[in-house]
């Protein structure tokens, strides 16, 4: 094994920064795709004129 850096190659430091990112992005993607269907699923129980 050679301990050589290329210059592609980043440090175990810099991926985890990388993989925090990415899962922010998921999760915020994830929350306001479903986030709507979610409130327009429970708005469906609820009668539209109460009165």
């Amino acid at each position: 094994m050679h301990n050589k850096p290329n210059k592609n190659q980043i440090t175990r430091k810099q991926a985890i920064q990388k993989m925090g990112k990415y899962a922010a992005l998921t999760a915020m993607g994830t929350f306001l795709i479903l986030n709507p269907k979610k409130a327009h699923a429970q708005s469906a129980d609820q009668p539209e004129d109460p009165g």
